[in-house]
């Protein structure tokens, strides 16, 4: 059973590389890498063009223009030939068994969108591990985004092709929601499989973010103004409860 592994990148040659090995290092081998790289200037674009020569597994598309994470994302999950649909930032790291380990506990379980704890880190070492519930509803995810981008997969052979709404930000929140409009709930492993960069320079000022998902609740979602003023504060009690971690 192909996974397809969907990674943005957007002038990430400082840690692609390093992404790149730690998808190599999977214990699980039945995978494709497909990168959209989203105008680069950095040599991100060129380094990729060589892993593809020497690589097979790894196909590489470009935007000319810059069109945000979730656009790249949609065109490396519209080129993509594997039944499961994973996701991997180019400034994140999987740990070797994370394929195998998830994609097992998929099948046994009749799972279709499942998800895993991660690690902080940054350039002083590890950090926190955030851990996330056992299971999370369409409502529940309302509340706080508990699925880590970095350690969610999907099955679309259930659920055919999914995309991301076309947004700057929470985009990954965006998807998940439409898979669970259609289902029951999506289920959690509390098991630390990935490890997510807080020190790359790719996360937003606090009050940017509040703004974002304040607009993604009214603009997106279409929620009415007191269901957006309830969420929204949990959200941010339960955002502010995650940054502790």
């Amino acid at each position: 059973m192909l996974v397809s592994i969907i990674t943005p990148t957007h002038n990430s040659i400082e840690y692609i590389e390093e992404t790149y090995q730690s998808i190599l290092a999977q214990t699980l081998d039945s995978w494709e890498w497909v990168i959209t790289d989203d105008a680069s200037s950095d040599g991100t674009y060129e380094w990729l063009l060589k892993k593809a020569e020497a690589d097979i597994r790894v196909r590489v598309f470009r935007n000319l223009n810059n069109l945000g994470a979730g656009a790249t994302r949609n065109r490396s999950i519209q080129e993509s030939k594997g039944r499961f649909i994973a996701f991997l930032d180019a400034d994140d790291l999987w740990l070797p068994n994370k394929l195998k380990t998830q994609i097992t506990f998929m099948c046994k379980n009749n799972v279709l969108l499942s998800y895993t704890s991660y690690q902080k880190f940054d350039i002083t070492g590890d950090g926190g591990i955030v851990v996330p519930p056992s299971s999370v509803t369409y409502k529940e995810l309302l509340h706080s985004n508990v699925i880590g981008c970095l350690t969610a997969i999907y099955d679309t052979k259930y659920l055919g092709k999914r995309y991301m709404p076309l947004i700057r930000k929470r985009q990954d929140m965006g998807l998940w929601l439409d898979i669970l409009k259609n289902i029951k709930h999506a289920k959690g492993m509390n098991i630390c499989l990935a490890k997510y960069r807080t020190d790359s320079g790719m996360t937003s000022n606090k009050l940017t973010v509040l703004k974002y998902q304040w607009d993604f609740y009214r603009k997106v979602v279409g929620l009415s103004l007191p269901k957006t003023i309830f969420n929204f504060v949990l959200y941010a009690y339960k955002g502010y409860i995650k940054q502790k971690i």
